[in-house]
C-alpha cells in the first residue's frame, strides 16, 4: 500500500474533523468525500491527493483520535501513585470517551467492517492497535518498577485484555444508552484490579 502522503496543519485538522462528524451523522458509508470537503472547506481533490480513499481517511481519524486518548490516558497514569489511581485513570479514560467522544468508537468499528473486506485497511488498524498496545504496555511496566503495580501477566496482554473490555463496554453501552451500566462498569474495573495487582 502507497503511504498517504503528509498533510499537516489546519486543513489536516478540518479534514479529520469533518469526516469524524460526517460519520457521527451518515454513518461512513454516507459520508463521501463531496460531504467531507465542503464542511472542511477544502477541494476534493484535496482529500483525494492526500488519502486515496475513503477508507484511508477514516485511518487517519482513528490513528489522531487515538493519539489523543492514549496522551490523555498517559497524563493521567503518569501521576498515578496507587492502583486505585490507575484504576480510576483507567475508567475515567473510557467513560469520558464515551460520553464526549463516541464518534471514536463508531469510527473504529466501521473501520472493522471495512477491514474484513480490504486487506490494508485490516492492515493498518492492525498496526494502529499494535502500537497502542505497546505504548501502554510500557506505561504499565514503568508503573510496575516504580512498585505502583505487581502485573500477572506481560504487559501487553493486559493491555489487549484491558481495552478488548473497554471497546465492547463501549459498544453495549452506545447501542443501548438508557441501560444502567454502573454494575457492569464496577465489574470490569474488578477484573482489572485483578490483572493489575499480583497479590
Amino acid at each position: 500500500m502507497t503511504k498517504e502522503r503528509q498533510l499537516s496543519g489546519d486543513k489536516a485538522q478540518r479534514i479529520v474533523d469533518a469526516m469524524r462528524d460526517s460519520v457521527a451523522q451518515r454513518g461512513a458509508a454516507g459520508s463521501t468525500f463531496e460531504h467531507v470537503a465542503r464542511e472542511a472547506g477544502v477541494s476534493r481533490g484535496l482529500l483525494h491527493y492526500y488519502f486515496g480513499t475513503k477508507e484511508r481517511l477514516l485511518v487517519e481519524v482513528v490513528r489522531r483520535d487515538a493519539e489523543l486518548r492514549i496522551a490523555r490516558l498517559d497524563e493521567m497514569l503518569d501521576r498515578a501513585k496507587t492502583v486505585d489511581d490507575v484504576l480510576n485513570g483507567l475508567v475515567s479514560s473510557l467513560t469520558d470517551m464515551i460520553e464526549n467522544e463516541p464518534g471514536f468508537f463508531l469510527l473504529l468499528y466501521e473501520l472493522f467492517s471495512a477491514g474484513r473486506r480490504n486487506p490494508d485497511i485490516q492492515h493498518e488498524v492492525g498496526q494502529l492497535f499494535q502500537r497502542t498496545r505497546s505504548h501502554v504496555g510500557e506505561v504499565l511496566r514503568a508503573k510496575e518498577k516504580e512498585g505502583v503495580l505487581s502485573l500477572r501477566f506481560d504487559a501487553e496482554a493486559v493491555v489487549s485484555y484491558l481495552f478488548a473490555v473497554g471497546d465492547g463496554f463501549a459498544l453495549q453501552t452506545l447501542s443501548d444508552p438508557g441501560r444502567d451500566n454502573s454494575d457492569a462498569l464496577e465489574a470490569g474495573a474488578a477484573s482489572a484490579r485483578y490483572l493489575l495487582v499480583s497479590e
